[in-house]
């Protein structure tokens, strides 16, 4: 996804609209962007590409947290052109933007066993 001349992410899942499809990069905002979250790249989900999402104007922005203890969502909503944040949850959520949709974090990873 292309957000400006020097500015380009691949997140971990887009939602788009119909008439977005068919071109290499998207240059109008998607109606959601998830980003899964790792250790390696929290700091970059959390501030950076939180920011330029944000700029961008992504209406909806998730970030999933897998960790096989303690999944959870993390969501937040454009407003007045800045995020704010809706839910940070590790149980069921249900979103009502971009459409209607449910989530649990917890089934997510269920089965998944934590390397030591």
């Amino acid at each position: 996804m292309e957000l400006g001349p020097q500015t380009g992410f691949d997140p971990d899942l887009v939602v788009v609209r119909m008439d977005q499809i068919g071109g290499a990069k998207f240059t109008e905002p998607p109606l959601l962007v998830v980003e899964i979250r790792s250790p390696s790249t929290a700091l970059v989900d959390l501030n950076r590409k939180k920011a330029a999402y944000e700029r961008f104007g992504v209406p909806s922005h998730w970030i999933v947290n897998p960790d096989p203890p303690q999944p959870e969502l993390t969501v937040f909503e454009l407003r007045d052109g800045r995020y704010a944040h809706v839910a940070t949850t590790p149980g069921p959520f249900t979103a009502d933007r971009p459409f209607t949709v449910s989530i649990d974090p917890a089934r997510l990873t269920a089965g998944l066993r934590v390397r030591s």
